[in-house]
């Protein structure tokens, strides 16, 4: 099919919004368009926009005007969450996109592009329905890994967050679909697999409410129902389990209020499900975690970390923390200080406040200021460092043994010898990657140095899986040596 013209995808935001890219990448191919590698070789530039925050909205529109600025001839246009969000205000306020184009249904990506591209302004917001899936000719990711959506929306409507208001209430995806898309990334050569949804824990259940007027929440999911004993994410999971072959499978983002106990023991079963948890507490202030909407406390949470840990010792605990919430005085920041050194999380992220309209904290007394909600996440930082230099120290060696890990490998460069085993006028050679504890993106990494001529060191390649020693911890990362 000859190409119909070329576009260029400029990605931002979250994982979510990534597939969504990787849809809308492979809709337009499969229309006739041919992708560019760059935004100079582009006829269209789309960039896929995200609205969560203010800092992320406003790097959104800065790559929106950027490219307009640079490229006064082609077309752009605004895709993605923040499309989405403030359509009908860009519609009018926005002139430097051509077009403005939501989230809802991606399968319209290539025929609104065709619009476009004939000189037609448009906006369009299709209504938020199902899940945004579908082929992907394309991954975003490091090669080998990938994103796979289970769930779309949210219905927990905690009080600073403003998915619902973006892309609707939780819809969630048939096990049958997802184990089938599974299975042909598998065949593509993908080895690790990471589930991703607002919040895993809500997979399958049912909404008993719609957001009340004026309030910004709703009534929060009924109870998962149970399939043979277990919740539809721990019945998912061992539908993934019986998949063949060798794979990791990582849970990302589980809200601490639903987290399904049951999948514990589907994990106990199967070593390719990892036992990496990312539940994002974002308090530990108990005042604070029902001002969120949240509906438990900083002692429930310590409990569910306690048990996780009693059933899986070297479980990697990932979480975020929101500083400056209206209403966060030092006692309660000092409570979530202490909540966070009480866990001792692997990783965590720490992020100010942002104050977004339309949801039910925009509007709360007790609004902190910025210098001293970024004070706050200075300290939990600083405080996460100590913790996780402890943590990765743990993984490098126990009982006087150095451990072992397979290594999922995302490049490899070339830079300056830290390896004093190498000779002076050796040329040092590094493969970044991940294990098992390390989530793309977020965590530290594996970094593998050896000399370039070492056989080994040449047959390591992007998206294989090498067998590694860990020796060192270097900041955030640790540096191994390859082993097989």
């Amino acid at each position: 099919m000859k190409a119909l013209t070329k576009f260029f995808l400029d990605q931002r935001g979250c994982a979510k919004n990534q597939v969504d890219g990787e849809v809308i990448i492979s809709n337009l191919i499969n229309a006739g368009w041919e992708q560019a590698e760059t935004a100079d070789e582009a006829d269209l530039i789309i960039i896929n926009s995200c609205g969560f925050i203010e800092s992320a909205k406003k790097e959104s529109l800065d790559a929106l005007l950027g490219a307009r600025k640079k490229y006064a001839d082609k077309k752009i246009i605004l895709a993605g969450c923040l499309a989405q969000r403030y359509a009908k205000i860009f519609k009018e306020e926005l002139p430097e996109a051509d077009g403005i184009f939501g989230n809802g249904d991606l399968s319209q990506a290539a025929a609104f592009a065709k619009k476009i591209m004939a000189g037609k302004r448009e906006v369009k917001t299709p209504k938020q329905a199902g899940v945004s899936c579908g082929e992907r000719l394309k991954l975003l990711s490091y090669k080998n890994s990938a994103y796979v959506k289970i769930t779309e929306g949210c219905s927990n409507h905690c009080s600073f967050c403003a998915i619902p208001l973006i892309r609707g209430e939780l819809r969630s995806r048939p096990a049958a679909d997802i184990v089938a898309e599974i299975k042909a990334l598998l065949k593509q050569g993908v080895f690790e697999i990471n589930l991703i949804g607002q919040d895993l824990a809500a997979y399958g259940t049912e909404i008993v409410g719609k957001p009340k007027t004026g309030a910004g929440k709703a009534e929060t999911a009924s109870k998962p129902k149970k399939r043979g004993g277990l919740s539809p994410l721990a019945s998912l999971l061992k539908k993934i389990s019986a998949i063949k072959g060798g794979f990791w499978v990582r849970l990302l983002y589980i809200h601490p209020d639903h987290f399904n106990p049951d999948i514990l023991e589907v994990l106990k079963k199967d070593a390719r499900i990892l036992p990496y948890f990312d539940i994002p507490f974002q308090s530990g202030d108990d005042d604070i975690i029902r001002s969120m909407n949240r509906k438990n406390s900083a002692s429930y949470y310590k409990e569910l970390v306690k048990n996780i840990r009693a059933q899986f010792p070297d479980a990697a605990l990932r979480t975020t923390f929101l500083a400056g919430f209206p209403g966060e005085k030092e006692e309660a920041a000092q409570n979530t200080l202490d909540f966070l050194k009480s866990i001792q999380p692997d990783w965590s992220g720490a992020f100010a406040y942002s104050k977004e309209e339309d949801t039910a904290a925009f509007n709360m007394k007790g609004q902190v200021p910025k210098k001293t909600a970024a004070a706050r996440v200075q300290t939990l930082q600083n405080a996460q460092e100590e913790i996780t230099q402890k943590r990765l120290a743990g993984r490098v060696r126990k009982n006087k043994k150095y451990l072992e890990y397979d290594v999922l490998v995302e490049e490899i460069i070339d830079g300056p010898r830290a390896d004093k085993n190498l000779s002076q006028d050796q040329d040092a050679a590094y493969a970044i990657g991940r294990a098992w504890f390390q989530a793309p993106e977020v965590d530290g990494n594996i970094v593998i140095e050896c000399d370039a001529d070492d056989p080994k060191a040449k047959a390591i390649k992007p998206g294989s899986v090498v067998k590694v020693r860990a020796v060192a911890v270097s900041g955030v990362d640790i540096y191994a040596e390859a082993i097989g």
